[in-house]
């Protein structure tokens, strides 16, 4: 044994082979961390004094070869001075370059993923051979950073400046086949076979019948372009990429800047380039916000795992109580996955259009070659349309998605509880109507809960799964391991008015609101707001979701906060519901729509909804419209983790991205408030205090501003 360490070992094998291993034996997944930076720097050391090295590979025996760098460790050096990140960029850098410089032949054997970090170690090899399962990739843009181990450098000199642009861009994994087309990786095999591939790769070209000398110069020399060639290359990739990428995501743009400007260098002075890059990027507001949000997202897929383990009944069948497109929006979630379900209506016609529903989804999925008819037949026999409560009987969980009305509900759900298995779990698909009101007349209260899905349910990745009063851990569980069977992302949160999502973005609304009362334009808001980085402004989201359902919605939110979320006299809501316009489904609200050439709905300004609404009286400053109508969202949440309706701010934050389409790249709303300065965002609200309560600093928000903390303090 040459090493022997906590996260590598190396070992000599015959014919003067040594064998690198990437074996963390305190984790169940390989990353790269200081610790592993810092042994196989020991590794290469004793493999450049160790006599008789023909030739290395590189292994992992674990179901993946490396997942890419530990961010939870290297967040906290993003805040370090710029100089300090850069001699960090130079000493991890040097590491790979080191075990590139090696005087023999290397050779990966990339099994299972191989990303970010992971593929810049495979990338310093001179042969890559992959795993027929395996996938590669630099996915670091994701983040809102660049590959900063040498990424920028040596995938443009193996598969070309153009496709390394789509890698990075893009930041998408691939699978073995593309990467051999492009040169990315050398050879692909079956998963039993690949050790034993690499073995005779690193053989043959220790033998000289693979020329490695040549490959690793390759690799090292500057790019193969001409100036008219790199000219052309780099406009058309800054011009797409940018249209894409700016001006909220930085990254994408400064990898294409780094391989633009290092393409005429050798690669190791190409390095020092990527290095300044990198902390270019690693440094700004972008890249802590969206390395929190892969922090939190990996909190919530922990807690799913608990979940599944802790659950005393795993969800292998289902059943969805009313068809139509939300029915059949959770009816096909549900059986792509694998789960067959049923679903009931009462109604032939209701049945014909959730089995539409889910038919046109998966056709979709068929022309776009996501999935082959075989599968598609196998999802739509796996959904049992029925017009009896019989065939629910057997159901492992009912999802109750009838017409959003309480007294419909509770009939529907006492039917469905005498029918169901007394160990059957019991859920609603409610938005707004109280768990524990539900749950009133049910003999088994504590097998009972919310399961609130988002429209359109095959896109939003959020379920809120709502705690009644009488709700058991163990429904929690099951339930939150169902939502995640079927892929999707569950936050659990107790029962209020509005639950967690609704009830904070009402705020956002009635922000709007007061704006529109002061004279605003809508056209202005929407502006900014969608400048903010919401995918759309909230005069559009409106209409989108149904002027009727958010007046509905006023009712349950004033009831249940009267202080700070009463009806406003004269909204503009309200007026356009009295009107009749309920936006895109009746084809006018703020906006009239109109079918574009596809058949979508196109918004257009008629100057006529100003004879009903009231004509805009001023001009807002953009800061002050952003602050009227993020003040009172980001307080609302802030409320809700002090009520302990949700858990954590992590929690928090990511139900706002997967359910409302929160900007990734500010993080969510706690995110942000840290990213402004809780001090600051106490202040701001200071200039609003005569717009009411729900511009009224929440008491936890002042302790910690007083504090100096902030909500991802740790």
């Amino acid at each position: 044994m040459i090493y022997d360490g906590q996260s590598l070992q190396c070992q000599m094998l015959d014919n003067g082979i040594a064998e690198v291993i990437f074996d963390n034996k305190n984790e169940s997944v390989n990353k790269f961390d200081n610790s592993t930076l810092k042994e196989w720097a020991e590794v290469i050391d004793r493999l450049n004094n160790t006599d008789g090295v023909r030739g290395a590979i590189a292994t992992s025996p674990k179901p993946v070869f490396i997942v890419g760098a530990d961010i939870t460790e290297f967040l906290s050096m993003f805040a370090e001075p710029r100089e300090q990140m850069v001699k960090w960029c130079v000493e991890a850098g040097a590491i790979f370059s080191g075990y590139e410089d090696l005087p023999f032949p290397t050779v990966c054997a990339i099994n299972g993923f191989a990303l970010g970090g992971g593929f810049e170690m495979a990338l310093t090899c001179d042969f890559r051979v992959a795993s027929s399962t395996a996938r590669v990739g630099l996915p670091e843009t994701q983040l809102g950073l660049i590959p900063g181990f040498g990424g920028t450098i040596r995938l443009p000199r193996l598969i070309g400046s153009d496709n390394a642009i789509e890698w990075i861009a893009m930041a998408k994994p691939h699978k073995p086949e593309n990467a051999l087309k492009l040169g990315a990786i050398d050879a692909v095999t079956e998963p039993e076979k690949l050790r034993e591939v690499a073995l005779q790769m690193v053989e043959d070209a220790a033998s000289g019948k693979l020329d490695w000398k040549a490959r690793r110069a390759e690799k090292q020399a500057p790019l193969k372009l001409n100036k008219l060639e790199s000219t052309m290359a780099f406009t058309t990739a800054k011009g797409v990429v940018g249209a894409k990428a700016l001006p909220h995501y930085p990254a994408p743009m400064e990898a294409i800047r780094v391989i633009e400007e290092t393409a005429q260098m050798p690669a190791r002075e190409a390095l020092k380039e990527e290095h300044e890059g990198f902390v270019n990027v690693c440094q700004t507001s972008q890249a802590s916000a969206m390395v929190q949000i892969f922090l939190n997202d990996q909190l919530l897929k922990k807690k799913a795992k608990v979940a599944a383990k802790t659950a005393n009944k795993k969800v292998e069948s289902a059943a969805v109580l009313g068809a139509g497109i939300m029915g059949g929006g959770i009816a096909y979630q549900s059986a792509s996955k694998g789960i067959p379900v049923v679903m009931k209506d009462i109604n032939t016609a209701a049945l014909d259009l959730g089995m539409n529903e889910a038919i046109k989804i998966l056709n979709k999925g068929v022309q776009l070659g996501k999935l082959t008819a075989d599968k598609m037949a196998k999802v739509v026999a796996s959904i049992t349309p029925s017009l009896d409560y019989s065939a629910v009987q057997h159901a492992d969980l009912v999802v109750e998605a009838v017409v959003e009305n309480p007294k419909v509900k509770d009939t529907v759900l006492q039917e469905v509880e005498g029918v169901i298995s007394e160990d059957a779990i019991l859920t609603s698909n409610t938005s707004t109507i109280s768990i524990d009101l539900l749950a009133k007349n049910l003999k088994r209260p504590e097998q009972f809960c919310g399961m609130h899905f988002f429209n359109p349910v095959h896109k939003m990745p959020l379920v809120e799964v709502i705690r009644g009063e009488k709700t058991t851990d163990e429904t929690v569980a099951a339930t939150v391991a169902y939502a995640s069977a079927m892929g999707k992302s569950a936050v659990v949160v107790k029962d209020c008015p509005g639950f967690y999502v609704n009830r904070v973005l009402f705020p956002y609304f009635r922000g709007f609101s007061l704006l529109l009362k002061d004279g605003a334009d809508f056209r202005q808001i929407d502006k900014v707001m969608a400048g903010f980085g919401w995918p759309m402004g909230p005069a559009y989201l409106l209409d989108v979701v149904g002027i009727d359902t958010a007046y509905h919605c006023v009712d349950v939110l004033a009831a249940g906060f009267p202080d700070r979320m009463s009806a406003i006299e004269g909204d503009a809501v309200e007026v356009l519901f009295k009107a009749d316009k309920y936006g895109q489904k009746s084809g006018s609200g703020f906006y009239t729509y109109e079918k574009d050439k596809k058949g979508r709905p196109k918004k257009i300004v008629d100057e006529n909804i100003f004879d009903l609404i009231g004509t805009p009286a001023k001009e807002f400053d953009n800061q002050e419209i952003i602050e009227r109508m993020m003040l009172p969202l980001i307080f609302e949440v802030v409320r809700c983790l002090e009520e302990g309706i949700v858990d954590t701010a992590a929690e928090c934050d990511m139900a706002l991205l997967f359910g409302l389409g929160f900007p990734p790249f500010r993080g969510g709303a706690l995110k942000y408030a840290d990213e402004l300065g809780l001090a600051n965002v106490v202040a701001a609200a200071e200039k609003y205090a005569d717009l009411g309560v729900g511009y009224a600093v929440p008491e936890l928000l002042k302790t910690m501003a007083a504090d100096n903390k902030t909500f991802y303090g740790a």
